[in-house]
């Protein structure tokens, strides 16, 4: 069991999968939330959470404003956990969806079907990807290639990838650039932005040490 860290929902326990995913920690959780806050992100967002396991990314997002959540697993035992956690919450505004993040992703691009889940938006505020850590660098490429294509994401959204620290950086994609990273023992945190002139929130102090 992990819990909702604040928020509406806050100190609410979500229910894990058994095995095959790696959840975020509260910790880490109640950093990158406290970063997202202070760049005004959350507040009416629409979030996709990319391989999302329970989809404790994404209900933490809606537990703090966010005006819609759609979760991505490819497994059918997680999702149908992040279903029942959705359904315990009594959270009509996230819906869950059993896809690959990237065929997912490459729908919202226009580079295939539009995705099964109604009421999905495609210009997204927030997007979370949390692969697992043996993901080949080359797939979380495309997925973050698709995300950069024009429309998917809207201005000031902000993406955040989960990795280890001993795997590469992310490889952006032209359309999309990295603006911050922070590591919390074994995992890194990246956040990226849509390329252009828009300028950057300044750098927060993270209510949790590295």
């Amino acid at each position: 069991m992990t819990r909702i860290v604040a928020g509406v929902l806050g100190g609410r326990t979500i229910a894990v999968p058994p095995k095959g995913t790696r959840p975020t920690s509260d910790r880490v959780r109640e950093a990158i939330f406290s970063r997202l806050e202070h760049l005004d992100v959350l507040d009416g967002a629409r979030v996709l959470d990319l391989y999302a396991g329970s989809g404790a990314l994404g209900l933490e997002a809606a537990s703090r404003g966010a005006a819609s959540v759609t979760l991505v697993d490819s497994a059918r035992p997680a999702a149908d956990v992040a279903r029942r956690n959705v359904a315990a919450l009594g959270l009509t505004a996230v819906r869950v969806a059993t896809e690959t993040a990237e065929r997912y992703a490459a729908s919202l691009a226009g580079a295939g079907p539009r995705p099964a889940v109604a009421g999905t938006i495609a210009a997204l505020d927030l997007v979370f990807l949390d692969p697992p850590y043996d993901l080949d660098d080359a797939a979380l490429a495309a997925v973050l290639t698709h995300l950069a294509a024009p429309g998917v994401l809207a201005d000031g959204a902000v993406v955040v990838v989960e990795r280890s620290t001993r795997t590469p950086e992310p490889a952006w994609p032209a359309g999309l650039a990295m603006f911050a990273r922070k590591d919390y023992g074994e995992t890194a945190v990246y956040y990226a932005e849509p390329s252009g002139p828009a300028p950057t929130a300044p750098e927060p102090s993270d209510s949790v040490g590295a």
